[in-house]
């Protein structure tokens, strides 16, 4: 065949790559076809001996089992039987032959009379021991299968043998009768494959014009130096006006989108002159365009002169000559957006190691091809800067760009700048310093010699230390570094240095505010919180606060969501949850003052519901002053959206009264593994004013869990209140062993999102009953003669508690509080002592008048009792119930903890 160029082309060698592929087709489907029809040779012969084996063991054993087979081999004339039934079953069967014999192997039955009373060939051993047996042999009809199997007689003993055989080319013969279409498939399919692959090859012919190997190689090398290394812009352009290739250089000078092969040359987005100069493809030669800020050489030449496709090759060369002219413009445009950049990429967010970390990248890749930011500790820390400035320690913070091992100081290294150094003496005044040749060793390498052996080791030349100063302090030092970029810097890049690091340190230095002021807003909302659960054995409690992420200002973190535990008179408990809108200082500030309120209310034992009355009123009157204090430009913001749930829980009678101010319902789990909200009457948020607040009594059983949170935990942006209180139920209920600590983290694992943007508060309280051992009480009767005899019931059940060293205190304290009672009040009056954490003396009347704490004179009868009392029990104090009050007081247990000798019995 011709070949390329005219040189002659061995049809044999292929030379194309065409014909190369073409051959490696045919030769590989010629070796799969062969491999397949030898496969299926090979398998057809193991089939065969096995349907072999298989017929012999099938005739063998029918024959065997047959009716009548051992009876005949016990019989008289054993070959006169059994001789016509083999015959007819070798014959029914196709088998070439079906011997029977006696254990001895001599033949009683054989194809060929002559053969009969003859010993049989084979192996009869294991047959002889019960188990069929197969053999191949080669007999002298050809290779066979024979099979041996064991007749049985009545009790079981082998009696006789069958042995029936099949050669194996009888078998074999239906699938050798198979091989010509066989081998008509296989050459079928070497025929198709062949001429597939001949259509592939020409294809692949036309697309490769016929080259080889070797000189597709040279002109794929010859079309990469034209895309990647030539310095001069070529485009091709077909006649369609679609672009069919741009090199680098042309992709540079035109900006070229990357996907821009293909495309119209109209829609690429050209300026038009030059998109009407490359689809018109006449010839032009050093014609001058202005593309941009560039004057361009431009010289075009038609691809179909020389015989090929329609078309234009297009060559482009940058001629701009005005450079130099303004290329001082140019270095300041350049600087200016530089800086403009910096504004942007350094400083997004409010974080001071984040913002170094932006500082040395922007600094690295745009400016420098290294940077080191080091950091004043106190800075870090949050601190105002040290103004003294000599030798003040400092922490590295950021490094950019691919540093060499073992030349810079890594990041968290302590650095401190030696006063011998330049950097040390000149840094602290806030000047810069500007090392163009570090090899020089000018004194910078007396802060650490070898470390600076070692950075000019790894090709680092220039270097420009740039104090980090904000509000006339110095925070830090940034130093730029080159080692790529073989230019030094100079005095213009110095100056450069000094603009963009004086505005990355007005971004530092706001960071650093933001720290020091969110750090002091998270301490003190944290100090308002409460730090750990108070000690009591009314419910066992476990709690959970998290804080919104920061984000939006960066008030995340310090919120207005609290919760309190609070023990009240009486083993009784207080269990407060409550929910301040906003974040920020001023919400943390309305929770503490509303948890202090809370707080003082609960010392007074009043009722839920008007302790939320209470705090309402607190509230509205915030509001009004904080109203009064602001101007109309700068009102201050009022606390008008908090939300409170107030619960008391008594473990004697295990009564639960809740009230609620806007809040949440609380969900119940009881014991039997039911969830259920309780349906607390709701009143309004606190600082609306003028609505009354009703309670809820429930009943808990002991071992109910009581859930108390803000809505933070059902509500967010992608779920509503209800489906989250919905999925809380479902989440907690039917797991009534979970401990509180464990239900608390099943609640947030379940409905926590991944960056809350609320406060999340979560109480859970399990309920304990006070046992009934630990809990006397008496009725007594308005005569002051029953004193006496309380007396000496209370005495009894103490020393039955084993506190028979309160005992005297005790007597004291009730002799008192019941001549009170039968003196000023109205009956009946009931005593009750209750053993607890401490010694619990209540006094229960019908009168709402209360008795105070006085000075008595020194002529006066009375009027020392309540004095007296004070300074015999710890706490003491009056708690008002429907029907009357409750004069309590409360003495402290050496042993808190212990339990009383006989629990069960609560009898006076």
């Amino acid at each position: 065949m011709a070949g390329r160029f005219g040189r002659p082309r061995s049809v044999l060698r292929m030379r194309t790559l065409a014909g190369q592929v073409f051959l490696l087709q045919v030769a590989i489907v010629v070796l799969l076809v062969a491999a397949a029809i030898a496969a299926l040779v090979l398998q057809s012969r193991t089939d065969s001996e096995r349907e072999a084996r298989h017929r012999s063991v099938a005739v063998a054993q029918a024959f065997a089992n047959a009716p009548g087979t051992a009876a005949a081999l016990t019989g008289p004339d054993p070959s006169a039987v059994l001789q016509p039934r083999a015959e007819a079953a070798r014959k029914g069967s196709q088998v070439d032959f079906l011997v029977v014999m006696n254990t001895r192997g001599i033949r009683y039955t054989h194809p060929l009379p002559d053969r009969i009373g003859k010993k049989f060939v084979g192996d009869i051993g294991p047959a002889l021991a019960g188990r069929v047996t197969t053999e191949k042999v080669n007999g002298t009809i050809g290779p066979l299968v024979q099979a041996v199997v064991p007749v049985a007689g009545h009790d079981g003993k082998v009696v006789g043998l069958v042995s029936a055989g099949i050669t194996i080319t009888k078998v074999s013969g239906v699938v050798n009768d198979q091989f010509p279409l066989l081998f008509g498939s296989a050459a079928g399919v070497l025929l198709l494959t062949t001429g597939g692959t001949a259509l592939v090859s020409r294809r692949l012919r036309r697309q490769t014009h016929g080259l080889g190997p070797e000189e597709m190689t040279r002109m794929y090398e010859h079309h990469d130096a034209v895309l990647h290394a030539v310095r001069e812009g070529v485009i091709i352009v077909r006649g369609d006006g679609r672009l069919v290739l741009a090199n680098d250089e042309a992709r540079r000078l035109l900006d070229l989108p990357p996907d821009v092969e293909g495309r119209q040359i109209a829609a690429i987005g050209l300026d038009p002159a030059t998109a009407v100069l490359l689809e018109s493809g006449r010839v032009v030669t050093d014609e001058v365009h202005p593309v941009g800020e560039r004057l361009l050489a431009v010289n075009q030449r038609s691809t179909a002169s020389a015989g090929g496709p329609p078309g234009s090759v297009t060559t482009l060369r940058d001629t701009t000559e005005l450079r130099a002219l303004t290329g001082r413009a140019d270095l300041a445009r350049g600087r200016l957006k530089l800086l403009y950049d910096a504004g942007t990429e350094i400083g997004t967010t409010l974080d001071v190691v984040r913002t170094c970390e932006e500082l040395a990248r922007f600094g690295a890749d745009r400016f420098s091809d290294l940077v080191t930011v080091d950091l004043a500790v106190s800075v870090l820390n949050g601190e105002e800067p040290e103004t003294n400035g000599q030798a003040v320690a400092m922490r590295r913070t950021a490094v950019g760009g691919d540093v060499p091992e073992g030349s810079l100081y890594p990041v968290g290294e302590p650095m401190r700048f030696a006063a011998s150094t330049v950097l040390g003496s000149r840094l602290p005044a806030g000047e810069p310093v500007l090392e163009a040749d570090l090899a020089g060793f000018s004194g910078w390498q007396r802060q650490d010699p070898e470390r600076a052996r070692q950075i000019v080791a790894h090709g680092i030349h220039s270097m420009i230390a740039v104090p980090l100063r904000a509000r006339g302090v110095v925070l830090g030092v940034v130093l730029f570094w080159r080692s790529h970029t073989p230019e030094a810097f100079d005095e213009e890049d110095r100056s450069l240095a000094e603009e963009l690091v004086a505005r990355a340190a007005v971004s530092i230095d706001n960071a650093r505010r933001f720290t020091r002021e969110h750090t002091m807003a998270v301490t003190l909302q944290r100090s308002l919180l409460p730090r750990a659960l108070p000690d009591q054995n009314a419910v066992e409690a476990a709690f959970r606060y998290l804080p919104a992420h920061a984000g939006l200002g960066g008030l995340g973190g310090v919120g207005g969501d609290w919760f309190d535990i609070i023990p009240l008179p009486g083993t009784r408990v207080a269990l407060v949850v409550g929910d301040v809108v906003g974040h920020g200082l001023h919400a943390a500030a309305t929770m503490g003052r509303l948890r202090t309120a809370v707080h003082n209310f609960a010392n007074l034992d009043v009722p839920p519901d008007e302790l939320l009355w209470h705090l309402d009123e607190l509230v509205t009157r915030i509001d009004q002053d904080e109203g009064a204090e602001g101007t109309d430009d700068d009102a201050k913001a009022g606390v008008t959206g908090a939300t409170c749930l107030y619960a008391i829980y008594d473990p004697v009678t295990g009564d639960c009264t809740m009230a609620r101010a806007g809040h949440v319902q609380p969900l119940v789990l009881r014991p039997d593994g039911s969830a259920e909200f309780i349906e607390v009457p709701g009143g309004p948020p606190l600082g609306l004013g003028g609505m009354p607040f009703d309670t809820c009594r429930v009943q808990l059983p002991e071992g109910s869990r009581l859930v108390l949170y803000t809505d933070g935990l059902v509500e967010d942006r992608s779920r509503a209140i209800d489906d989250g209180m919905a999925l809380l139920g479902r989440t907690l209920g039917g797991r009534p062993e979970q401990t509180p600590e464990e239900t608390c983290e099943a609640a947030l694992d379940a409905l926590l999102p991944d960056r809350p943007t609320d406060d999340i508060a979560l109480l859970v309280a399990r309920a304990r009953r006070l046992p009934a051992g630990r809990i006397a009480d008496w009725e007594v009767p308005a005569d002051p003669s029953a004193v006496a005899q309380v007396r000496a019931a209370v005495v009894r059940k103490l020393i039955e508690w084993g506190l028979a060293d309160e005992a005297f205190t005790t007597e004291l304290i009730l002799s008192e509080l019941v001549t009170n009672a039968i003196r000023y009040a109205a009956g009946p009056i009931r005593v009750r002592l209750i053993h607890d954490r401490s010694l619990i003396c209540e006094v229960a009347d019908h009168s709402s008048t209360s008795p105070h704490l006085r000075h008595a004179a020194s002529t006066d009868e009375g009027g020392r009792g309540l004095f007296l009392i004070a300074q015999l029990a710890e706490r003491w104090g009056t708690r008002y119930t429907g029907d009357g009050k409750v004069i309590w007081t409360e003495q402290a247990l050496p042993d808190p903890d212990r339990t009383p000798a006989d629990p069960d019995d609560a009898d006076a």
